[in-house]
């Protein structure tokens, strides 16, 4: 038997049935877990973002337009859309309040206890993080939600709020930052036999 769409289940949450919760968070959590993983960081939070962004949707689950009622690719579509929206905002917050937390920190500590936390990074993933990671934060959000994600241009700027000329300079001006500090990595690796 085929699954429920995701109206279907949006449907049924708002009739209270505690199932619809359980299917619309496994089909949609590993992909905003990600997205939050590279908007916060692997060390940050960014668990706490995609559940507080399932506790909107359970509070209040969003109306689907009416052009997309009844087409399942264009429910989901549109709920994920939603949810990577609530992510983001969730994640921006967090981002936000761990500033101003570092900064406090940062006043507080001794200069010298900062350099025991700068580690050389063990393997090129980790790498790609930390050079992702120094992108600007638009940037690196469109990045994610590009590579990692794998949304088109017209999805990216839905959730972002960008327009669409502006995904693509972003999308462009991420690649060639990311090509050229990670241009060292790459022509390590390529002189070993």
């Amino acid at each position: 038997m085929d699954q429920p769409s995701d109206g279907a289940l949006l449907s049924a949450l708002r009739r209270g049935e505690r199932s619809a919760v359980t299917a619309l968070v496994e089909r949609h959590q590993g992909v905003l877990l990600g997205h939050a993983r590279a908007l916060v960081g692997p060390g940050g939070p960014f668990e706490d973002a995609v559940q507080e962004a399932f506790l909107a949707l359970l509070r209040q689950p969003p109306e689907l337009p009416a052009h997309a009622a009844g087409d399942p690719e264009a429910e989901r579509a549109r709920l994920r859309s939603w949810l990577h929206k609530v992510t983001r905002n969730c994640c921006m917050d967090t981002l936000r309040s761990e500033k101003r937390r570092n900064a406090r920190e940062e006043r507080a500590a001794a200069p010298e206890a900062y350099s025991s936390f700068e580690v050389e990074a063990r393997d090129t993933r980790a790498a790609v993080e930390r050079e992702l990671a120094s992108l600007p934060e638009d940037q690196r959000e469109v990045l994610v939600l590009r590579l990692l994600g794998e949304r088109s241009y017209r999805e990216i700027a839905e959730i972002t709020g960008k327009k669409l000329g502006t995904v693509g300079w972003l999308v462009s001006e991420g690649m060639q930052r990311l090509s050229i500090r990670l241009a060292p990595l790459v022509d390590g690796c390529g002189g070993r036999a």
